[in-house]
């Protein structure tokens, strides 16, 4: 048993199942210590907690990503915030607008790239 009690199998299919939500697609288990924690703790517990929608966490670490550079993520939560229709090409475009105030204008003019760039591969996939 864990310590919500649980068992361990219970917790990382809690896991699995917000991970399928939070990307639009199925997860199945992974190897591997990192992939236990991904799954048992940063997605059946942190994405899993009360308080905040998916798409709150969505918008919060798409301006944490673009703040540190790592655009390769971005464009992962910008696929699925498309996916998952939680926001519009327009909102992401002006999402990416208003960070470049807040983050920097170069880091803002990537993040708007990479939507451009994921919007064109969702319109590809239809």
């Amino acid at each position: 048993m864990t310590t919500d009690g649980t068992t361990p199998n219970e917790t990382r299919q809690r896991g699995l199942a917000k991970m399928s939500e939070v990307y639009g697609w199925d997860f199945a288990d992974g190897p591997g210590a990192h992939f236990a924690v991904t799954a048992d703790h940063l997605f059946a517990d942190i994405w899993s907690r009360p308080g905040l929608s998916v798409r709150d966490r969505r918008l919060l670490l798409l301006g944490a990503v673009t703040a540190q550079g790592h655009l390769d993520i971005a464009e992962i939560q910008i696929g699925a915030a498309l996916r998952n229709a939680e926001l519009s090409e327009e909102q992401l475009r002006e999402i990416a607008l208003f960070l470049c105030h807040y983050v920097g204008w170069p880091a803002g003019t990537k993040l708007d790239g990479a939507v451009g760039k994921v919007i064109a591969q969702e319109r590809r996939k239809k």
